[in-house]
């Protein structure tokens, strides 16, 4: 099964992130997207970022392990967590369209351990569609572990080859 999560526009802080219809946690396929735009807001302000993240994450939040691990993976790559919007290609230096729109997929594994669920999302620039894992708790769902962040093709303004 597969959903495409549509924003109008991408959170910017944790109030913001609260009022999307998205942010009661209750679907996971929409929770899963919800990382994806909040990664987004990463390049602006890295403490608004983390904050949402931490919202998503529930009742553990980033470690300082994870926060160095999003400050290794995304400064300077500022467009890998856009590559998952539809409308993005390294040709358009992974310029998503708006209204921005992600899909988010699971397959025969995704349910393999119990009160968990890896969901999958295709990046762009890469081959291959990269996880993230969530935990529920209640109703609800929280980011456990997210693969989204891995190098991608380089967008073509920054690729010499291109």
């Amino acid at each position: 099964m597969s959903k495409t999560i549509t924003f109008s526009s991408l959170p910017q802080n944790c109030a913001e992130l609260k009022a999307l219809p998205q942010a009661k946690l209750t679907d996971p396929f929409e929770v899963a997207a919800l990382v994806v735009a909040v990664l987004c807001r990463y390049e602006q302000s890295v403490d608004d970022c983390i904050e949402m993240l931490n919202l998503l994450k529930g009742p553990q939040p980033l470690s300082n392990y994870d926060k160095q691990f999003l400050k290794d993976r995304l400064v300077g790559k500022y467009y890998v967590p856009r590559s998952y919007f539809a409308g993005t290609s390294p040709q358009n230096n992974y310029e998503p369209t708006k209204p921005y729109s992600v899909t988010v997929s699971e397959n025969s594994h995704s349910h393999d351990q119990e009160g968990y669920v890896t969901l999958w999302i295709t990046s762009s620039g890469a081959d291959s569609q990269r996880s993230v894992k969530l935990r529920q708790k209640g109703d609800q769902w929280f980011l456990w572990e997210n693969f989204l962040m891995p190098d991608i093709r380089k967008p073509a303004a920054e690729d010499p080859w291109a």
